[in-house]
Parts: structure tokens; sequence; C-alpha cells
């Protein structure tokens, strides 16, 4: 990591945390500047690309792509961010920025402390490239799908809450984010099947070998089973509320163990790429 990114790095932690507490005091009251939607969307849009540099310039290394656990879970919080960016000019997405300014700000730290050293297969490889963009892009999905899967938790209890009902004022209907929930859910499942089907498929070519039953490769299966049963259950069953909101965090949970659990041990515990 060059002086460069690791000062954008910081400067960038320092963005999202001034935005975490623009949000955050503007939903208790207390912020000094008032909310404007249309000045945040523009401030978040320059700052997501100086966040896309910082996080995308030190994965290349020549032709091959290093995504140790700390720039992978960084680079997936940005997608995350750039997903949340764009949904916000044509869904009402209140609430999701309490969870993703601070997410950023804790993950950009994260990376800087443990990039890891990783060293991946050649992003010339079409198989491979495929394989880590949809994988990518559906991981950030599902962690959006937990984070609307939290506030619904949250909503529900603050809707018999008089306390909260100032806070609830601000936040879309319950119907609405768990609509927005199933739509995120049905898309990162699309997107997971992919990515299991070319992790199997091309597994040789991807890889350089042929796939195993590895603690990835079972927790990822586990969570598309647990993503499958919900989306049946609803089309089937019409679950909802807490059934679905369990399920769903159960589905990310599984989803989180098998790459990123299996990681942070192999790297941070074990010293292992």
């Amino acid at each position: 990591m060059t002086a460069f990114i690791f000062v954008l790095t910081i400067l960038l932690i320092f963005a999202y945390g001034g935005l975490s507490w623009h949000f955050i005091g503007n939903w208790k009251g207390v912020a000094s500047l008032p909310r404007n939607p249309r000045f945040e969307h523009t401030l978040l849009g320059i700052i997501l690309l100086l966040h896309a540099y910082a996080v995308m310039s030190p994965l290349s290394e020549g032709s091959m792509i290093s995504l140790g656990v700390g720039r992978a879970l960084s680079v997936v919080v940005w997608m995350m961010l750039v997903i949340y960016w764009t949904c916000s000019f044509f869904y009402r997405v209140e609430g999701l920025q309490l969870f993703m300014m601070p997410l950023a700000m804790a993950t950009l730290g994260f990376a800087l402390a443990f990039p890891g050293e990783h060293i991946m297969h050649d992003l010339g490889n079409p198989a491979f490239a495929l394989h880590v963009l949809v994988s990518i892009v559906a991981y950030s999905l599902f962690a959006i799908a937990a984070l609307l899967a939290v506030l619904m938790l949250f909503l529900e209890k603050a809707l018999h809450d008089k306390r909260w009902l100032s806070l609830v004022r601000q936040l879309p209907p319950l119907l609405s984010l768990e609509k927005m929930m199933f739509q995120v859910i049905g898309i990162g499942f699309i997107l997971l099947t992919v990515s299991l089907l070319t992790g199997v498929l091309f597994s040789e070519e991807v890889f350089g070998k042929a796939v195993a039953l590895s603690h990835k490769t079972v927790f990822s299966v586990i969570s598309w089973l647990l993503f499958a049963a919900l989306l049946l259950g609803r089309h089937f069953k019409g679950w909802r509320g807490k059934v679905a909101i369990r399920w769903a965090l159960a589905g990310f949970a599984a989803l989180l163990l098998a790459y990123i659990g299996s990681k942070m041990v192999l790297e941070l515990l074990l010293h292992r790429a």
C-alpha cells in the first residue's frame, strides 16, 4: 500500500465518521446541520469514487488480484454503498445509512490493519473474473437484505413504543422494507446460484483443482438452501414478518461463515492464505 492510499483511506474513515455523526445526530435531533438529501447524495457519490480508488488499487498486483479478508470486506461494503446510493434515487431507503456509514468506516480501518496476503488467480481468466464479480455483488446484496431485516425487527418493536414514534415517522413503512428485502434477496439468490455454479463447473479452470467439500463450500450451499427455502416459503405459504426475518438472517449468517469466517480463521489466527 502506497503512502497516498494510506492517507486517502484515513481521510475516508473521517469522511464516513462525519456522515455517521450527521445522520445519527439528525435522527436524535441534535445535529447542527439539517438534512439536505440532494447534497448528501452528491457528497456520498464523490466519497464513493474516492473509496473505489482506495480499495481497488491495492488489489491488483500485475495481472493478479489480492483479496485478503480486510480487503475483501472493504470491497463488499463499498459495493453495498454503491447499491444503496443507486437505490436511494428510486426507493425510500431511510435508516440504512445509520448502519452503512459506520460499517464503511470500520471496514476501511480493518483493511488497514489486516490487508491479508492471499494472492489469487489471473483476472484475465473470464470464468474466474465472472465468479469473483458475481460473488461480491451477491454478498453485498445479501448483506443489505440482512440490514433491512434488522431494521424491520427494530421497526416492529418501535411501533409499540411511544418513545420511538418520532423516529418511526422517518422510516419507510414496514411493508415497504419487507418488499424491498425480498426483492434484494431474489436478485442475490440468482447471483449466488451463478457463483456456486461457476465455482463447481469451472473449478479446474478457476481454482486449478477439482471442487472439494470444504468449509466454504458447505456453508455456501447451506446459505443457498436457506434462501431457497425462504423464497419458496414466501411464494407458497406467504411467509413474512419475523419468520421471514429469521430465515433471512440465518441465510446471511451461513454466507458470512462461508467466506469471511474461514478467511479470518486462516489469515488472522493461523496466518495462512
